[in-house]
């Protein structure tokens, strides 16, 4: 399967971005790819779009919206984990109170992140640290790319 090995492990790293405001998603997306520039992103505009591409791309990190069109991304979040335990969601919102703080740990996310205060640098730093968790190199190629033992 193309951007796998042989034992059907990514060789290249994967985000999702599930955002339905355009214009945020583009920003992110060009903030990552600035940083990032093997990285494959994908985009998802609501919870079906993202639910759909998640079993044909295989991402490793996903940034989740809360407000979503149809299902929200809680659930969203809550559904994904049961399923695709490795996957590392970050919870990207504009609703930054304590019981969405709550809601966000109990379905499973990894980080909770706040639209109004996050910084590029503090995004860059988490994503790094996900790249470094899952063995990719820090622009997101596999850190095994070209390993003859694969």
């Amino acid at each position: 399967m193309p951007g796998e090995d042989r034992k059907g492990r990514n060789i290249m790293f994967k985000t999702m971005l599930v955002e339905d405001n355009t214009s945020y998603r583009q920003a992110v997306k060009n903030d990552l790819q600035l940083q990032f520039p093997s990285m494959n992103i994908i985009e998802a505009a609501d919870g079906v779009e993202a639910f759909q591409k998640i079993d044909s791309q295989s991402p490793n990190l996903i940034f989740m919206d809360i407000s979503l069109p149809g299902e929200n991304g809680l659930e969203l979040t809550k559904k994904i984990k049961t399923d695709y335990r490795d996957i590392i969601i970050i919870i990207l919102t504009s609703h930054d109170s304590p019981e969405y703080r709550e809601a966000a740990t109990r379905c499973k996310a990894n980080y909770f992140l706040s639209k109004g205060s996050i910084t590029t640098n503090e995004v860059v730093k988490l994503v790094r640290s996900a790249l470094l968790e899952k063995g990719f190199n820090a622009d997101g190629s596999d850190s095994k790319k070209g390993d003859s033992q694969l």
